[in-house]
């Protein structure tokens, strides 16, 4: 069977190779000239297991109306016209009951816990190297209150299969010595051993390089335009229009959808809604000048929603999360939080003069959960909607949907789609 595959940021390349070793014959095409030139570009670089809970949970709503008319506010809403954004925005508040966000906790878990099993396989079956470092994470907590929680929540992520202990001051500065300048200021922490960090860019263009040489068949610079329906609704191709305004149609036998928040514009003429949002992030790969007071360990302050990983000579420090439709505009004001944060924690490490800044769209669910599995269209599959774990989940929804598409399940106790 020919699939093809649209969209290779990490989803999309990562499901061309799991398809390719379960004996598919694939096809990959996207808009840009190589792969994760978008969402994957430069995100936090945190392969985050130990944080199933999605955004929308029993708290967020006091939290979002705290963060009201703040440009430093960790969740920003930026009003407008677009009924698609009052829509996600309402189910997102559904999505916040305690039975649902404990419903999509526990589904996110399983399939990150199994997403970490692929991706180690994965690195080992082809040593991959993408700036890799398999110590941890450790989550920071700088209020009292919310570190007495971090015992209780470490219990839930036991009972998840994934290892979590309460680390006090002293204990968080033993694992990152870098934190030393910021210590009176921490509550304590939470560290999560088995969670790694990476450049998410570096090892989606490597994993690209290893689909072409399965012997696929690599489409760049072709933007998806629109899907062809037959007259029995099923899916027969895919116009696709290159830089020089020169249009075609590729078919296959089957397509999988991997566009990111671009989605659900392309499905809307079938007749297909997805709860899909752009959810703007941002963040700022600095240059480090004195290694000795740069962390290691990858690190996400709970208070700020801000996460850092060490990428080699840099370090890659992301948060925020906006929505504000499909501008990608780099907004000062937002930036300036992070390079503060940065400039704070590590101020002797770092050049922030040699920062470079970045802005993302997310592929967010009201409720974070991926869409994966069969489309109510025939031949057409989604491997989408990752939100703020795209690297994190990545290997695991790949693997899990070519499993699907051999017609087996995967052994993950997750949501996946069977319609149609």
């Amino acid at each position: 069977m020919h699939v093809l595959v649209l969209g290779a940021g990490l989803s999309g390349v990562t499901t061309a190779w799991y398809l390719s070793q379960a004996g598919f014959r694939v096809s990959l095409v996207d808009r840009q000239a190589e792969a994760a030139c978008e969402t994957s570009f430069a995100n936090g670089g945190q392969i985050s297991i130990s944080h199933p809970e999605p955004w929308a949970n029993p708290s967020a709503p006091g939290l979002i109306l705290r963060w009201l008319g703040r440009d430093e506010a960790p969740l920003k809403f930026r009003p407008s016209g677009d009924p698609a954004q009052w829509r996600w925005g309402a189910r997102f508040l559904f999505e916040c009951l305690p039975a649902r966000a404990r419903r999509n906790t526990a589904a996110i878990a399983a399939l990150a816990v199994w997403s970490g099993m692929q991706l180690r396989a994965l690195r080992t079956q082809l040593g991959l190297e993408y700036d890799q470092l398999e110590r941890g994470i450790l989550h920071l907590f700088h209020d009292r209150a919310e570190f007495a929680r971090a015992s209780a929540r470490a219990e839930a992520l036991r009972a998840f299969g994934i290892e979590a202990r309460p680390c006090s001051r002293d204990q968080c500065l033993a694992l990152e010595p870098a934190l030393s300048p910021h210590a009176h200021r921490l509550a304590g922490g939470l560290f999560a051993p088995g969670d790694e960090s990476g450049d998410a860019r570096r090892f989606t263009r490597a994993l690209a390089t290893e689909v072409s040489r399965t012997g696929a068949a690599l489409h760049w610079s072709k933007e998806v335009t629109a899907l062809h329906a037959n007259p029995d609704g099923s899916i027969g191709g895919v116009d696709v229009r290159d830089t020089a305004g020169r249009t075609a149609r590729l078919e296959a036998d089957a397509y999988v959808l991997c566009l990111g928040s671009y989605g659900p514009r392309l499905l809307a003429p079938l007749g297909l809604s997805l709860p899909i949002y752009p959810v703007k992030g941002y963040s700022v790969t600095i240059p480090i000048v004195k290694p000795e007071h740069a962390p290691k360990v990858s690190l996400t302050d709970e208070s700020r929603r801000i996460v850092c990983s060490r990428l080699g000579q840099h370090l890659r420090v992301a948060g925020t999360a906006e929505l504000n439709g499909f501008d990608t505009r780099i907004r000062p004001e937002r930036v300036a939080p992070i390079l503060a944060w940065a400039s704070t924690h590590f101020p002797e490490a770092l050049d922030l003069a040699g920062a470079e800044s970045w802005a993302g769209l997310r592929p967010a669910t009201p409720g974070n959960l991926p869409l994966i599995g069969r489309s109510a269209r025939q031949k057409l599959w989604l491997n989408t909607g990752h939100g703020t774990l795209g690297w994190t989940l990545a290997c695991g929804s790949a693997a899990a949907l070519a499993q699907l598409m051999q017609g087996r399940v995967p052994p993950v106790a997750f949501p996946f789609l069977r319609t149609g």
